[in-house]
């Protein structure tokens, strides 16, 4: 079995990556270790932001301790790609997924064009080093107002291309097939069997 740190508190995220990867991988967060200091997220991409976190914790960590970071956010045609990098922090920096909906959907008020894709960026690194990346796409478009209570972030009102409900709605056996996050670690999946 292999140990796979993911270098998040996030337990939704950690969730998803965990029935993702199956029974093969023994995982963990950052959640059990207090010691490791939050990373910030300066980078400019999506790439910049999973690399900073994945070298951070595989730095702190050491040994030989496999380390998993992604960045993952939605990118609106109509804001020009926003809120992208800056997702979890929209609105403000303290801001919770209520308040960045909220903002979202304020912007596309009268907005017509509402195509949007959620991208993820996975790295995974070893001794402060990226060893790999990968990157996955989902696309889909914005609708005017929250539904379904399963999913966190934009989930409620990001409806991908060729379905009628949002991520919220479709359930999570559904959506791990289907998401940016799915695809990202796909391919992740395919290149750590064979390291």
């Amino acid at each position: 079995m292999h140990r796979l740190l993911i270098a998040t508190r996030n337990r939704h995220k950690t969730q998803e990556l965990a029935a993702m990867l199956g029974a093969g991988f023994h995982i963990e967060d950052l959640s059990a270790h207090t010691d490791f200091p939050e990373v910030e997220e300066t980078g400019a991409t999506f790439l910049d932001n999973a690399a900073i976190k994945a070298i951070a914790a595989s730095n702190h960590f050491g040994g030989d301790t496999l380390v998993m970071a992604d960045d993952s956010g939605l990118e609106v045609d109509a804001l020009g790609g926003a809120p992208g990098v800056r997702s979890a922090r929209f609105a403000d920096p303290g801001a919770n997924d209520r308040k960045n909906l909220e903002l979202l959907l304020e912007k596309l008020t009268g907005v017509e064009l509402r195509s949007a894709r959620f991208r993820c960026v996975i790295a995974v690194a070893r001794n402060g080093q990226v060893l790999a990346s990968f990157d996955g796409a989902c696309e889909g478009e914005i609708i005017g107002e929250a539904r379904g209570s399963a999913g966190f972030g934009y989930d409620p009102v990001f409806v991908p291309t060729g379905h009628s409900e949002t991520f919220a709605e479709i359930g999570a056996e559904l959506k791990n097939q289907m998401s940016h996050r799915a695809k990202a670690l796909k391919s992740a999946l395919e290149w750590l069997k064979r390291l």
